[in-house]
């Protein structure tokens, strides 16, 4: 007996299945807009956008590592009391810098203190300006219309002092939630609370200010809010795994944990990041429902075309050219401009 009549009656149960599942998330919010940034974000090719952004942000690592060694250096010349309870601290247990405290040989250094600096501003506003063109990149701004060389570079500039005093503000706040059994449980609560409102507005405004877009600040705040709750777990989880992890290893196998652990930390948090500034374009822009086509092609939606289209008009590079797109089965809006920004302000 041919098993081809069995195999197409399973493909038609099973597309019939996905059709039902296509018309159920479409009409439902909750799993339709989740679907919907995540088709989008993959469109996007996020995940590339991401792992450029970690790469940038984990080669401003080091310099600021040289800068802060430095200046520890400088800060613990003469004070063996802080010495001694920095060595029985988790930073005690770093690689390098934990060996260089217990045999009392960190040293302050001019010279390595101005390298630090000037390396760590370069490496800073390479990440800022691949952040800024991940942005658009989500957001869907032709090439024709982001900023130029010099304006790109001095907005980085701001908004790399800005937010870095914000973000060592809200590691040190999340840091005093996890580490250190002397503190009360109320302290570490107000602390995490404290770290996760400076989170939110440190992702509010970096959400505003890397996008080339006239978007109001009212339309960007739940995305800043879920960024904020997700950065926070990653903080608390990263002070757990250094406090029981790295403190707890060798000097050779705590290297490793350090390097693993801090790529890990930084691509999630980028990730997460991204993730969170697409639902804002998703929200704003109305890229929802989606078709569900894994599998099986479903019929494309008006929010389909909207979001070929703007992801198509990114490759414009000159302010005359237009880029159209069209989908065969899709609503006729062949030389529609970019999908429209709802107005929340």
């Amino acid at each position: 007996m041919s098993l081809e009549p069995r195999i197409r009656r399973e493909r038609t149960r099973l597309r019939a299945l996905h059709a039902r599942f296509d018309r159920y998330q479409a009409s439902h919010r909750a799993v339709g807009f989740p679907l919907a940034v995540l088709q989008k974000y993959s469109d996007d090719q996020g995940r590339y956008l991401a792992a450029t952004v970690s790469y940038y942000v984990f080669f401003s690592i080091f310099p600021l590592l040289l800068v802060f060694t430095t200046v520890l250096g400088f800060v613990l010349r003469g004070h063996a009391k802080l010495q001694a309870r920095i060595v029985g601290s988790a930073l005690g247990q770093f690689p390098v810098i934990g060996r260089e405290l217990v045999t009392h040989s960190l040293r302050g250094s001019v010279l390595a203190l101005g390298l630090g600096l000037a390396v760590a501003l370069w490496a800073g506003l390479a990440a800022v300006l691949a952040a800024q063109a991940a942005m658009n990149q989500l957001w869907g701004i032709p090439f024709a219309r982001r900023p130029g060389f010099l304006r790109a570079r001095a907005g980085a500039l701001g908004l790399l002092l800005t937010l870095g005093a914000g973000v060592i503000a809200a590691t040190l706040l999340a840091g005093a939630g996890t580490v250190g059994g002397r503190y009360a449980v109320g302290w570490k609560a107000a602390s995490i609370v404290l770290s996760t409102l400076l989170d939110f507005g440190l992702f509010w405004v970096s959400f505003w200010v890397l996008t080339d877009e006239d978007v109001s600040w009212r339309s960007l705040r739940l995305g800043a809010a879920a960024a904020a709750v997700g950065y926070e777990a990653l903080q608390l989880t990263g002070g757990w795994y250094v406090g029981h992890v790295v403190r707890h290893a060798g000097n050779v196998y705590g290297t490793f944990a350090l390097v693993i652990g801090l790529m890990s930390f930084i691509y999630l948090s980028v990730h997460m990041g991204l993730l969170a500034a697409e639902a804002n374009v998703v929200a704003v822009r109305r890229l929802w429902p989606r078709s569900f086509s894994l599998g099986f092609e479903e019929p494309p939606t008006p929010a389909d075309v909207a979001a070929l289209t703007q992801l198509g008009r990114v490759a414009e590079r000159r302010p005359d050219e237009e880029i159209d797109v069209a989908l065969a089965d899709g609503p006729p809006v062949v030389g529609a401009g970019p999908p429209t920004v709802a107005d929340d302000r």
